[in-house]
C-alpha cells in the first residue's frame, strides 16, 4: 500500500463528507456495505449485496421504529480486479463521518477488514462481515503477533461475522483431504493474511490425520513465480495441492499450471475460491480434480427459512444466487435484529453493538446460532464442494469440523 495514496484518499473523503461520529437521535439510520463489486469476485459480491437488499426489503426498510437507508460501496479496483486498501479506507472513513451510520456490512476479504476494523472500532460502529474467515480478526490462537488486539484501538469489540472462522475451516479441509484418500500434500498460499493464515492452520490438522506435507511455497504478487511453483509441485511426490488464498490472486492460473504438470493431482481450496469467477476459468480436466470447502451447505440441509430465501431470491432476481448471497441476507438480518432488540436505543451505536454481542440461539436461514464474546458465530459445519464441467459449484458432502 502506498501511504501517500491512502492519505490522499482519506483527505478527499474528509473534505467532502460532513457529520459527527455518533448518530445521536436520528430516526433514519444508514447501513453501509463494502464489497469488491468488480473483478473476478464481483459476481459473488454483487449477489451478497442482493441478499442484503432482499433482507431489508422483506423487513419493510425498517428496524423497529427506525427507517433504514442502505448504501452499497465498492472496495474493488476494476483495473486490478481485487480489493484495494485505499478503497477500503475510503469506504470505512466515509461511514465514520456520516452521523446516521449505525452499522457496516463488510468486508468480503479478510485482508480488507484489517484496514476497516480499526477505523470503525474507533467510531464505535458495529461491523459484521458476510464472508471473513481469517482467525486473527477475532482470536489470538493461530493468529499473527499482536492479533486481534491491534485491530481494536478502542479496547472493545465491535466486529463480528456470520461464517465460521478458519480454525474450523482448516479442520474441514484436512477432513476433506483425508476422506479423498490423499496421503501427501503440497501446500501453496497467496501470501495474504487470509491465505497464509489458513495454510498455517491446516498444517497441524493434516499431520494429526497422518497426512504428510511434502512442500510449501508462497505465491508472489501477480503470480510472478507461478510457473516455478507448478514445477515444484509437479516434481514432488504429492497426491494433492492445497491452496490457501483467494480467486483474485491468480488462483485459476495456478490451478491450470499445476494440472498441466500432473493430470492426476487433486486440487483443494478454501472458500476464498468458492465462486464462479474462479471455477469458470478452469478447464474440464482441472475442474474434475477440484475440491473446495465453503460454509455454504446443500440448500436441503438448511431450515425452512432458507428455502424461502432461495425461492424469494429467484422470484426477485430471476435466477439462483451465488453461494454467499445467503450470508449477505443473514448479515443484514442479524444487524436489523440487533437494532430492533436495542429498543428505543436502536439509534445509538454502543447499544446496537451490545445487542449484537448478546445474540443467543438465533433461528436464522443458516440455522440456530449464537454470537460468542469474540464476535464469532457458533456455527461450525462446512460444505465440501465439487466443480462441474461447466464450472458450476455443487454440494458434495458435509464436513463436520469437530470430527
Amino acid at each position: 500500500m502506498r501511504v501517500g495514496r491512502l492519505a490522499g484518499a482519506l483527505a478527499l473523503v474528509a473534505a467532502t463528507l460532513l457529520g459527527s461520529a455518533a448518530p445521536g437521535h436520528a430516526q433514519e439510520l444508514t447501513i453501509y456495505s463494502s464489497l469488491p463489486l468488480v473483478g473476478e469476485i464481483g459476481t459473488q459480491a454483487r449477489d451478497v449485496v442482493l441478499g442484503e437488499r432482499l433482507a431489508l426489503e422483506q423487513a419493510g426498510g425498517r428496524a423497529g421504529p427506525f427507517s433504514i437507508r442502505y448504501v452499497s460501496l465498492n472496495d474493488g479496483s476494476r483495473r486490478l480486479g481485487a480489493w484495494q486498501p485505499e478503497l477500503v479506507a475510503r469506504n470505512a472513513r466515509g461511514a465514520t463521518l456520516d452521523d446516521t451510520t449505525i452499522a457496516y456490512l463488510g468486508e468480503f476479504n479478510s485482508g480488507a477488514s484489517t484496514f476497516s476494523i480499526p477505523m470503525l472500532n474507533e467510531a464505535g460502529i458495529l461491523q459484521v462481515s458476510p464472508s471473513n474467515t481469517y482467525v486473527g480478526l477475532t482470536r489470538s490462537r493461530g493468529a499473527f503477533r499482536g492479533e486481534p488486539d491491534k485491530y481494536y484501538p478502542a479496547g472493545t469489540r465491535t466486529y463480528g461475522r456470520v461464517v465460521p472462522a478458519d480454525h474450523l475451516q482448516a479442520a474441514a479441509l484436512a477432513r476433506y483431504v483425508q476422506v479423498e484418500g490423499v496421503k501427501r500434500v503440497f501446500l501453496v498460499d497467496d501470501n495474504e493474511v487470509y491465505g497464509r493464515g489458513i495454510a498455517d492452520l491446516v498444517r497441524p490438522r493434516l499431520r494429526a490425520r497422518g497426512i504428510r506435507l511434502v512442500g510449501r511455497r508462497h505465491l508472489a504478487p501477480r503470480g510472478r513465480n507461478l510457473t516455478r511453483i507448478a514445477g515444484a509441485v509437479g516434481r514432488s511426490s504429492a497426491d494433492a495441492m492445497l491452496f490457501g488464498g483467494i480467486t483474485q490472486n491468480r488462483a485459476a492460473r495456478l490451478w491450470q499450471a499445476v494440472h498441466r504438470r500432473d493430470h492426476a493431482l487433486k486440487l483443494f481450496g478454501p472458500d476464498g475460491v468458492a465462486d464462479s469467477g474462479f471455477t469458470r476459468r478452469l478447464s474440464a480436466g482441472a475442474a474434475r480434480r477440484t475440491y473446495i470447502t465453503d460454509p455454504t451447505l446443500d440448500p436441503a440441509a438448511y431450515p425452512a427459512s432458507a428455502q424461502a430465501f432461495y425461492s424469494a431470491f429467484r422470484a426477485r432476481f430471476g435466477r439462483a444466487p451465488e453461494p454467499y448471497a445467503i450470508y449477505g441476507y443473514e448479515t443484514m438480518s442479524v444487524v436489523l435484529d440487533a437494532i430492533r432488540r436495542a429498543g428505543p436505543h436502536g439509534n445509538e451505536r454502543d447499544a446496537v453493538v451490545g445487542a449484537y454481542f448478546r445474540t443467543r440461539d438465533r433461528d436464522s436461514v443458516l440455522g440456530r446460532y449464537s454470537v460468542d464474546e469474540n464476535g464469532d458465530t457458533t456455527l461450525s459445519t462446512y460444505g465440501g464442494l465439487r466443480v462441474t464441467r461447466r464450472g458450476q459449484l455443487v454440494y458434495a458432502r458435509t464436513l463436520d469440523s469437530s470430527r
